[in-house]
């Protein structure tokens, strides 16, 4: 069963951190892209960032570039987001999702509807 579960989110003040963790099982992780997204009230879902098999490849949205960073453990399965110097428009449900991908892909698809597997999103909220 695939499970694909988000952590970390919560209130932070503008110009603080968060780090997000997602934590996989049920498919195969090492032979997955994995990406980030961010849904706001009203709002479409898009993309933050994505990581390629090995880490090799990263890619951000313009918006959080410079000041989010995404990694991944292989060993544990898990992908992270850390996020630094907050703003009020970085407030959004997260969502981490999962791309199966052949050997050596290093394409990150922003549109989330290319992306396989989902969590339920963690909550980020970033006072003013």
């Amino acid at each position: 069963q695939v499970q694909v579960v988000e952590s970390g989110g919560g209130l932070v003040q503008t110009g603080g951190s968060l780090r997000l963790s997602c934590a996989a099982s049920g498919f195969s992780f090492s032979s997955s892209a994995m990406g980030w997204f961010r849904q706001a009230p009203g709002k479409e879902r898009d993309f933050v960032a994505g990581i390629t098999l090995s880490g090799e490849t990263t890619s951000y949205a313009d918006s959080v570039k410079g000041r989010f960073t995404i990694s991944r453990d292989n060993a544990k399965n898990t992908v992270y987001l850390q996020m630094n110097s907050l703003k009020p428009e970085d407030t959004a449900v997260y969502y981490c999702a999962a791309l199966r991908v052949p050997t050596a892909w290093s394409l990150l698809p922003r549109n989330p509807t290319l992306w396989h597997y989902w969590g339920q999103g963690t909550q980020v909220t970033v006072s003013s």
